[in-house]
């Protein structure tokens, strides 16, 4: 089903470049005063979450993008936002994203699904008839998807909500190969590769040798230049993919949309520079209880609004939570 978005940018942000890095740059939320609670996963890491809220309130799963955590910009500002309609909300900070390296070789990718499956799973075994949902952004978005395709009707949320996903990640690695696109490529790659340096460093001086020393037969990452080969080079080759296409063509979340079962809103911007035309699904590809919301404007993750320069708005604040807001109603 296609949804007649609402959206009106910004008149002062009608570039979807100003779009996607006022928010990221300029924005400063007011920090929600969170609880943290660390849980160790089944293969020894651990994962940290952020709460924000008490009490018997409807409970929301959030999922941050690329080198984002908890205390993303988006991310807290929707945790206010959600706080105000009456929900309480969950930040998974994806592995080594929480101020903390994780303790494995291994961090996350855009499709890796186990963590968000063992969170549920554990807050499900906690609160059996709380009313839960789950919102993602960009990575975190495509991690969404492929993880409500996957479990079709085996999951227990009234709604779900992802925003600017690369719903097919070929297309949008060649995309951020040209133009200004390539800004964000190489902002993304050098903290990607900073990250992997300094990760190693860490593990070898906690006495992770093992661990460590996959990260050393990478090699030197210094002079990859695209997320082809970065992607090639590290996720292949530490989550087992054949090459990179494979992680491609597997991880992209497109193929799982007509399997999923919750009641979910898509939200894409038609100028979103990180990626083309050609990565919206068809209408055809969605499963009848997926949603899409085209908007003609908005960038990546942007999605600025109001009439004042100096007080911007950000509808996705408005809108994510009125979306769940609907489907708790007819619980």
């Amino acid at each position: 089903m296609l949804i007649q978005s609402t959206y009106k940018p910004a008149w002062w942000l009608k570039n979807h470049h100003l779009q996607t890095i006022f928010p990221s740059l300029l924005r400063k939320p007011p920090t929600p005063v969170l609880q943290r609670e660390r849980l160790i996963t089944p293969d020894n890491d651990f994962i940290d979450l952020d709460y924000y809220g008490k009490g018997n309130l409807p409970l929301v799963i959030l999922l941050h993008g690329l080198t984002g955590s908890s205390q993303s910009g988006y991310i807290k500002g929707l945790q206010t936002a959600l706080l105000h309609q009456g929900f309480r909300s969950v930040a998974l900070n994806f592995r080594g994203c929480s101020g903390e390296f994780n303790l494995s070789s291994r961090c996350y990718h855009s499709g890796e699904t186990g963590d968000i499956d063992f969170l549920y799973n554990t807050l499900r075994k906690r609160e059996p008839n709380t009313p839960m949902a789950a919102v993602g952004f960009s990575l975190g978005g495509n991690v969404l998807l492929k993880w409500l395709g996957e479990q079709g009707n085996k999951l227990q949320l009234f709604a779900a909500t992802a925003v600017s996903v690369p719903l097919v990640l070929n297309e949008c690695a060649n995309k951020l190969d040209h133009g200004f696109s390539k800004f964000y490529r190489a902002s993304l790659l050098t903290e990607l590769k900073d990250y992997i340096r300094l990760k190693q460093e860490y593990l070898f001086s906690l006495g992770f040798n093992d661990e460590a020393e996959i990260l050393k037969q990478l090699g030197d990452l210094e002079k990859i230049n695209s997320f082809w080969q970065y992607d090639d080079r590290v996720i292949a080759q530490l989550y087992d993919f054949n090459d990179v296409t494979d992680y491609y063509f597997r991880s992209s979340s497109r193929q799982f949309l007509q399997s999923i079962t919750v009641p979910t809103l898509l939200i894409q911007a038609k100028d979103d520079p990180f990626m083309t035309k050609n990565v919206l699904p068809n209408l055809n590809e969605l499963s009848p209880s997926v949603a899409l919301e085209l908007t003609q404007r908005g960038g990546h993750v942007g999605f600025v609004t109001g009439n004042n320069p100096f007080k911007a708005e950000y509808w996705l604040e408005q809108r994510i939570p009125e979306f769940l807001q609907q489907k708790l109603e007819t619980l």
